[in-house]
């Protein structure tokens, strides 16, 4: 019956087995070849290598595409008709017809340069402030605040990856990535981030401070619970581009281990960030504005199961401009938590620290708050008074006699930034900008280029000023002083990294010779003083003010286009609200401050500065008028180049001046020792105990009833 339906039955205890057909017996002994060992044998004649042995590669490519492969599918792609290089490549194109007075210039100043590189004359600043002596690198700061719980600036200098205890996925990926031996603040900071203590620490820009942290964390979740995902580690920076950059070593130090990292910065696809964080990933690398913008608008996401709290750039973090955010995210964040804060000019006070609640901090100061890099050359250049205006011209002079590569130019402004990419494009300089009012691709894709030395010069913002590791670059020159020695410290930190030698040229005027004092005071290498002739500076002023024209033809060009694009998104807009495929379903995001809150906010913080920096109504009047101009001359935008920076300095000076807040402070264990031995058995009631008992176990009491 089975056999009809075309089905085969089983075997029963009953039923004889099928024979097997008997092999013949003078076949048993040959040896049996399979038709694809020819194949195979041809294959491994013409391709396979008998000498290749698997080894460990000493460093990985230069090229670190894999590790931000996921960041660029989230850039959104909205290119512009044309770049602003096109745009002024099409006005250098009109004025191919006259002669280049650029090019003359440089035939020129060609053998007027001296063999060092450097046109001008060059002598030591000793008239200002006598430069201290040089002090040891291991450890400059050897007096420990007395607020901090314990201090740890002394290391073991022997110390290697090797006698940290790492698990051999990390040391393979330190191999990997071609680390050799830990640097100092890496010495100090592992030990101690391992034992699971909140740390303050401090370290020169370019010393590693970036593993210092990652390495410990990455340890610690190696041997994390598999029962459930959740988010451990909360990494908090100040930029997108620095998080980004964290979140590539991170991947690059995880990649041997089953670690998850996940990035949430500005500028990228909030959809597949919301994915990424909905799957629980391990480490999460953040920068506040996009962090709250979660925390308030993707379902299941919260800071419940962090396990421990970094700040990278700690006191950018934890300054009044994100004050507000910082106070929310602490807020949410689990109590019992690891903290640790890095920065090259992290405060040396738990009392501007208490917003973070560390508990028994350890300090790590392989270097003072205010120390550049040991093989920085800082040299000043004097701008005379009433020649303000002269600062294009030396910025111009500078660049294009002797700094013609690999240069970053710090500005304080983004008006000011964006007029000098487009003055140094028509003088025939590859330059690029970064600041933020250019969109995270146009960011991302000007960083990449400068790293790839398509372009020479980089002109940039503070946004460029903290952390951000971009190799070989050889100078950075200040246009203008920057509002503090802090800030100073950041800027001249982006060369001279990693044990490499490096420069930085600073424009000095009348009204910033305080600031020169400040810097020379803290130098531990004498500074040097440049010299440019008079009559290039005077040749270059006028060459500029023949571009004028050009200048205002590239920026007629961008308005056009700005003005076209505004006009086409409202047509799509509204086409798409005639067809009904508008997505009203969508619901507002949310953030923890209304947007008349945060307009109030921005507004007092606005005016604060401009009521500090403009005492007295004609200098306000002043102040107002010039800003309704709109064409304004060289003087007049280096002036508000150095209002800008006077007012971030007078808002910080009144906010170190602002009396501190009262804290209930634990009481010391010696004090209370002796008050028992003076005491003869007076015994104070419960209601005295209530009042003076301010630990944090007689608060619990308390406040439990």
């Amino acid at each position: 019956m089975l056999e009809q339906l075309g089905l085969i039955g089983t075997i029963r205890d009953e039923d004889q087995s099928p024979e097997e057909p008997d092999t013949e017996s003078d076949q048993e002994g040959e040896q049996i070849i399979l038709n694809r060992k020819k194949k195979f044998g041809s294959f491994r004649s013409r391709d396979f290598n008998c000498d290749f042995k698997f080894g460990e590669k000493d460093r990985l490519d230069h090229d670190d595409d894999w590790a931000m492969a996921d960041v660029i599918q989230q850039l959104k792609n909205k290119r512009t008709v044309t770049t602003l290089d096109q745009k002024i490549e099409k006005i250098r194109k009109r004025r191919r017809c006259e002669v280049s007075p650029l090019h003359l210039e440089r035939e020129r100043t060609t053998g007027e340069e001296d063999e060092d590189g450097r046109g001008g004359e060059e002598q030591e600043l000793m008239s200002l402030v006598q430069v201290p002596g040089h002090h040891g690198n291991k450890c400059v700061c050897v007096q420990a605040a007395e607020s901090f719980y314990e201090d740890a600036s002394q290391y073991n200098d022997q110390l290697t990856f090797e006698d940290m205890n790492l698990s051999r996925p990390i040391l393979k990926a330190i191999t990997a990535l071609g680390f050799k031996e830990p640097t100092p603040i890496q010495k100090a900071c592992v030990p101690v981030g391992l034992l699971g203590k909140d740390l303050c620490a401090c370290a020169a820009t370019g010393t590693g401070k970036t593993a210092a942290f990652m390495l410990p964390v990455l340890e610690r979740l190696v041997y994390k619970p598999k029962t459930s995902q959740v988010t451990r580690v909360l990494v908090l920076v100040p930029t997108r581009e620095l998080g980004i950059q964290v979140h590539s070593v991170a991947r690059q130090l995880a990649q041997f281990t089953s670690i998850t990292t996940c990035l949430a910065v500005g500028g990228l696809d909030l959809k597949s960030q919301e994915a990424a964080l909905r799957a629980g990933p391990d480490v999460l690398i953040a920068t506040p504005g996009r962090l709250i913008d979660h925390l308030h608008n993707t379902p299941s996401f919260e800071l419940t199961y962090i396990e421990i709290l970094i700040l990278d750039e700690a006191d950018r973090m934890l300054d009044e401009y994100f004050e507000e955010q910082m106070k929310e995210i602490i807020r949410l964040c689990s109590y019992n938590r690891q903290t640790m804060l890095f920065s090259a000019t992290m405060t040396d006070e738990v009392k501007d620290l208490a917003a973070v609640s560390l508990k028994q901090p350890i300090r790590i100061f392989v270097n003072s708050n205010t120390d550049v890099a040991p093989l920085l050359r800082q040299e000043f250049v004097r701008i005379r008074p009433n020649r303000e205006g002269d600062r294009e011209a030396v910025v111009a002079a500078l660049l294009t006699r002797t700094f013609q590569d690999h240069v970053m130019l710090f500005t304080q402004t983004r008006k000011q930034a964006h007029r000098l990419h487009i003055l140094l494009g028509l003088l025939g300089l590859k330059a690029g900008e970064l600041h933020g009012e250019l969109s995270q691709n146009q960011r991302l894709e000007n960083l990449r280029r400068f790293k790839d030395e398509q372009i020479d010069i980089l002109v940039a913002t503070d946004v460029a000023a903290r952390g951000l590791d971009i190799d070989g670059v050889k100078t950075v020159i200040n246009f203008t002083m920057p509002s503090t020695v802090k800030h100073y410290v950041h800027r001249v930190g982006r060369t001279a990294r990693a044990g490499h030698s490096g420069r930085s040229v600073s424009l000095v005027g009348e009204s910033e010779r305080k600031m020169l004092k400040e810097v020379v005071k803290s130098a531990k290498n004498s500074v040097k003083a440049r010299v440019l002739p008079p009559e290039v500076i005077l040749k270059f002023r006028d060459l500029i003010s023949k571009l004028e024209k050009d200048v205002e033809a590239v920026m007629k060009l961008e308005r056009e286009e700005r003005e076209l694009a505004a006009s086409e998104a409202k047509l799509s807009v509204a086409q798409k609200r005639l067809d009904g495929t508008a997505s009203s379903s969508q619901s507002q995001r949310v953030w923890f401050q209304t947007q008349q809150e945060r307009k109030q906010s921005r507004m007092s913080k606005a005016l604060q500065e401009f009521d500090l920096a403009l005492r007295g109504k004609k200098k306000r009047e002043k102040f107002v008028k010039d800003g309704k101009k709109k064409e304004l001359t060289s003087e007049e935008r280096t002036q508000f180049e150095i209002l800008k920076a006077q007012m971030f300095a007078e808002r910080a000076a009144k906010r170190e001046r602002r009396p501190k807040r009262a804290r209930a402070m634990p009481e010391d264990e010696t004090p209370i020792a002796a008050n028992q031995k003076a005491g003869k058995g007076g015994r104070k009631s419960v209601f005295d105990k209530e009042l003076t008992n301010t630990s944090s176990k007689a608060l619990k009491h308390y406040r439990a009833g």
